[in-house]
């Protein structure tokens, strides 16, 4: 039997004091053996008579699924490895000191690196690298992270589906996963876009029965908007650039087809972004300080738009810009339009099958029948049996039961 360096069986590195390099048990370079049933391996000491002893480089040829339990980690330093090699039919398994923990499978043909890495205990820590069947390759689930998955030597894409609850906010591991909403109206955040970083994603989809919201954190925007709704069947990627988060195939149900901007206003000009644009009912609200013109994006649509601000005097527009036409909403009305790409159009010219057309009392600061340009001037009915005529905001004509009542203006 070669020399032996003795071991004292407690936890450590065996290094030389000459080169300092690792002092290993007595190194057998190689072993053949036929694994008929499992099967614990020693280490090759002068004071070790047991066999089979752990060599360096071991061909195992297994007669059924039968498993290999390495030596007593503890009694070599940190650092001792095996190269192992499975040359039956059978799956090998390969296992620390007495079977406890299983460091790696070998299927057929397959190779496989194995070396320590802890020693504090017999059992210590092993790592296994793959090195494949006849050329070198990954352990597959080694590498798979956030959005992979290993089936046997491959990576595979994965995005696995997780509910999300009310109040919830995103997190980095979160990336690649299908958040599922399944409740009624509720809210989620996502958290700062630099705390996640350019290329984060995940899929979101409401399957709830209730509009979900999204929302930003501190100055970060979702879709150019500090916040995004998603009515119920509908989904989308978002995806963090590390400065805003944007939605990539975002899917709008066909039975929640519409949405709705509120909007306060108070003076001048408001450019509606691209997403305030998308919501076919546009609602203004505010006490106003001066006249208001609302932009919107020079794109075909349809809108219903309702001014519910307090006038104070002051008007309400809507326009394209550019050289379409004003449009002026009166306030506490609302108005259905049609943009052509440049102008504004009244989606209602008549009233398709109808016999009469009825409307809204009006008052005589804003008659029921009235003015773009003017909306205290038209028609209006001041109470039971009565027609009115307002012009500039006074009752200038005024029709009872009884005939004209001259008295009145």
């Amino acid at each position: 039997m070669p020399y032996s360096t003795p071991f004292t069986g407690s936890a450590g590195s065996f290094t030389s004091p000459f080169t300092g390099d690792v002092i290993q048990p007595t190194d057998v370079s190689y072993l053949s053996l036929s694994l008929t049933a499992n099967t614990q391996l020693q280490w090759p000491v002068s004071s070790n008579a047991t066999l089979p002893y752990a060599a360096r480089i071991m061909d195992i040829t297994p007669t059924g699924a039968y498993s290999l339990y390495m030596p007593p980690a503890n009694q070599t330093s940190v650092g001792t490895d095996a190269f192992i090699r499975n040359l039956g039919a059978s799956t090998i398994t390969i296992k620390d000191y007495a079977g406890v923990n299983t460091i790696t499978t070998l299927t057929s043909g397959q190779a496989k690196y194995v070396y320590l890495t802890a020693n504090p205990d017999t059992q210590g820590t092993w790592v296994s690298i793959t090195l494949g069947t006849g050329t070198s390759s990954p352990d597959a689930s080694a590498l798979a992270g956030y959005g992979l998955q290993a089936q046997s030597t491959t990576l595979n894409q994965t995005h696995p589906a997780q509910s999300v609850t009310n109040g919830y906010t995103f997190l980095a591991s979160d990336r690649a996963q299908t958040k599922v909403w399944s409740s009624g109206a509720g809210a989620v955040t996502l958290p700062l876009a630099s705390s996640l970083a350019n290329n984060w994603f995940c899929l979101l989809k409401n399957n709830g029965t209730g509009t979900l919201t999204v929302n930003c954190t501190g100055a970060n925007v979702f879709d150019t908007t500090s916040s995004k709704t998603y009515n119920p069947n509908e989904s989308s990627f978002i995806v963090c650039d590390g400065t805003q988060y944007l939605s990539v195939g975002y899917g709008v149900s066909n039975i929640f087809a519409f949405t709705s901007l509120v909007l306060p206003v108070v003076a001048g000009t408001y450019t509606l972004t691209t997403s305030q644009a998308k919501s076919t009912i546009q609602e203004y609200v505010g006490s106003l300080s001066g006249a208001v013109t609302i932009v919107f994006p020079p794109v075909v649509n349809f809108y219903v738009v309702s001014n519910q601000v307090t006038d104070n005097g002051y008007n309400l527009y809507v326009t394209t810009g550019g050289a379409g036409n004003v449009v002026q909403i009166p306030t506490g009305q609302q108005a259905s339009l049609i943009c052509d790409g440049t102008n504004f159009f009244n989606a209602n010219t008549t009233q398709a099958g109808a016999t009469s057309l009825s409307m809204v009392n009006g008052t005589v600061g804003t008659p029921a029948i009235n003015f773009l340009s003017e909306n205290n001037t038209g028609i209006w009915r001041p109470t039971t049996g009565q027609f009115g005529i307002s012009i500039l905001g006074v009752n200038k004509f005024l029709l009872t039961a009884n005939g004209v009542d001259a008295g009145t203006f």
